[in-house]
């Protein structure tokens, strides 16, 4: 029989405290280092850079993708926005899938959650696979499966209500981390949310239980840990933490692998907003490509660690 035990209540709240003030503090810094960025390169910037068809511009689509995540909201008036300044298709894709697994968000917390090996891991296999997908899907014609509304005027778009609610000061430093704040708050109950679960995964989750359903001795732990994850809507903020304690508890790293793979490059939401722009075919291929890219870097992370 389960019983809850003062220990178990302890280890609860001493990891929601913990998580809850780090992830804070990082999550503001990166955020804010992020909005400095974001004014040197712009999204016209951004638009400019990938017009071009060459070579590089895949590997330079990757790279802006990581240092330039763009919420949601934003993401189908953007990729409308490439279309229309004519930039190559398998850079916009490049650009579509490395965006938000390369967040700087994703990459700090894994960073602090999981250590630089890890991270490291992590980056070049979303890197990687972001770039040879991107060029792939363009080298097979799947450009054709673009609606034609696509290619419409998009209207301005913002997070929320941030456009409305931020004041505009004159300081630009000042308007960074009022944009950085407003950023925070909004993510605020998905931060704090994953912490809860992870803290309560933490401390009353038998140990046994975890590392009998997805350890690494469970050979389909890690496509089920993929397959999961992209229906199971959770921000990044949130999936770094609710891993970490399932990885305390005996998941194996592969599947928390998979899982954060799987979330943070794709949801349902994001897919209903993508069918904007994409017909059914380029839909299933994105979605192939994200799951192959969770349960591949899942079995390769078992494989050589």
């Amino acid at each position: 029989m389960f019983t809850i035990t003062s220990e178990m209540i302890t280890d609860t709240l001493q990891m929601f405290g913990f998580l809850a003030v780090e992830l804070t503090v990082l999550f503001l810094a990166i955020s804010y280092l992020v909005g400095i960025l974001q004014v040197y390169i712009p999204p016209a910037k951004i638009q400019s850079i990938l017009s071009g068809k060459n070579g590089k511009g895949y590997f330079i689509a990757g790279l802006l993708g990581a240092i330039t995540p763009f919420c949601s909201c934003s993401t189908i008036p953007f990729l409308k926005g490439l279309l229309r300044a004519k930039a190559g298709f398998g850079t916009m894709m490049v650009f579509l899938f490395a965006s938000p697994l390369l967040n700087p968000i994703i990459i700090g917390l894994f960073a602090v959650t999981f250590g630089i090996k890890v991270t490291v891991f992590y980056f070049v296999i979303a890197m990687g696979v972001s770039i040879i997908a991107g060029y792939l899907l363009e080298k097979l014609g799947f450009e054709k499966y673009i609606k034609d509304e696509a290619y419409s005027e998009p209207k301005p778009s913002c997070c929320g209500s941030s456009c409305s609610s931020i004041p505009k000061p004159v300081n630009k430093w000042l308007k960074i981390w009022q944009s950085t704040w407003a950023d925070f708050k909004k993510v605020l109950p998905y931060l704090i949310g994953g912490i809860a679960l992870g803290s309560m995964i933490y401390g009353f989750m038998p140990t046994e239980f975890v590392a009998k359903v997805a350890s690494e001795n469970n050979p389909f732990a890690i496509p089920i840990a993929a397959i999961i994850g992209i229906p199971l809507y959770i921000r990044a903020e949130a999936v770094i933490p609710l891993s970490a304690a399932l990885a305390a508890k005996g998941m194996g790293l592969g599947a928390v692998m998979a899982l954060i793979i799987g979330s943070a490059g794709a949801s349902l939401t994001e897919v209903i907003l993508l069918k904007s722009i994409f017909k059914n075919q380029m839909i299933i291929a994105f979605l192939v490509v994200i799951l192959g890219m969770a349960i591949g870097a899942g079995y390769l992370y078992q494989f050589i660690f």
